[in-house]
């Protein structure tokens, strides 16, 4: 794919209500790339190319031939335009808090936005307020004739995704158990670090932050949870929304070591849920079936099956195995214990 000038303003679509949009939103400013974001789509009628797959954040990047292309997936744009940017970068220079990054990002990415959009249309309350709010995002002239139809017709779509992402009548006191937990370790995590790696942000940081902007801005139940149990992780959220300010130095980065004891409490909570999810899914999916089960913390989780996050365990296996073999055994070392030595 052909490079971006340095100076480039980036183009991309994206919702205020989409945690990636936000994720991707505050890396750029931290990494002080200048970009314009479209908030209503109308990229699609000015001529750009549609995405493969209709996700936002969309961006519009060159492919390997210098045309236009709709690029959607957060991890893999990052990663690009790291490259591309390497003024203060978010990628951890070991390779094993690289991996590590890797792996609470798509934590991130794949499950916390469960317990997000469990609280988004689990609830009457939190769905009424998403419903009549959503639809703003994308057009916030529409006619007040047409609200009423397009908030059924959002809160129908949306509420039928439920079981789809997991959030179900079986999974709701793991989601909602998960949620207190990560709460209560975030907390603790950067009252030490402020960053989970460290002194600057990582790609873990920005997934972490992306389903929090709307648990902590958006949902009235899971707002109201986090602001009785930490109004330090409400107040971190909101400061990582804009780090362009935020001065960096290659010293801001944890070692290995470092890293491993300080996130134990995450990569614990990580085995404990993520992973076996993950595990059984990808599974299932390889013996052609549709939906799966899994125990997590002693409990049944029942949901259909997810291709995307079976792409996703494979990516985070691939990048253990890209580790050279000394890295290897110090990462299951780290991992011991955890529940995610059952990942490789």
């Amino acid at each position: 794919m052909d490079a971006i000038s340095q100076g480039t303003r980036l183009e991309l679509v994206g919702a205020p209500g989409s945690p990636y949009t936000r994720k991707m939103l505050a890396w750029l400013r931290f990494k002080r790339i200048p970009y314009a974001i479209d908030w209503s789509n109308r990229k699609i009628n000015e001529g750009y190319p549609a995405p493969k797959v209709s996700l936002i954040p969309t961006f519009y990047l060159p492919d390997d031939n210098g045309e236009i292309e709709a690029v959607v997936d957060s991890t893999p744009i990052i990663k690009r335009l790291n490259v591309e940017f390497p003024a203060r970068s978010t990628t951890p220079p070991h390779p094993i808090t690289r991996f590590l990054s890797d792996l609470v990002e798509d934590y991130a990415d794949e499950w916390l936005t469960k317990i997000m959009f469990h609280y988004r249309w689990a609830f009457e309350e939190d769905a009424k307020n998403a419903g009549s709010l959503l639809p703003f995002f994308r057009n916030i002239q529409v006619d007040d004739s047409q609200v009423s139809a397009l908030e059924a017709a959002f809160t129908d779509r949306q509420i039928n995704r439920l079981y789809v992402v997991g959030s179900n009548e079986v999974t709701r006191p793991i989601i909602e158990a998960s949620y207190i937990r990560i709460i209560d370790i975030l907390d603790k995590l950067v009252q030490r670090n402020e960053f989970v790696l460290g002194a600057r942000p990582c790609p873990a940081d920005f997934g972490i932050f992306g389903q929090f902007t709307q648990l902590s801005q958006i949902e009235p139940t899971s707002l109201a949870i986090l602001t009785k149990r930490s109004q330090r992780v409400r107040a971190w959220v909101m400061r990582v929304e804009d780090l362009c300010g935020l001065e960096v130095a290659d010293e801001d980065w944890f070692e290995p070591e470092r890293a491993a004891s300080e996130l134990r409490d995450l990569l614990s909570e990580i085995g404990r849920t993520y992973v076996p999810v993950m595990l059984a899914n990808a599974a299932a999916i390889n013996e052609g079936k549709s939906t799966f089960e899994a125990e997590v913390d002693g409990e049944r989780w029942a949901q259909p099956t997810f291709p995307y996050q079976a792409k996703c365990l494979q990516w985070v296996r691939e990048a253990y195995f890209a580790l050279e073999s000394d890295d290897r055994n110090v990462v299951m070392a780290y991992f011991d214990g955890t529940g995610c030595e059952n990942l490789i």
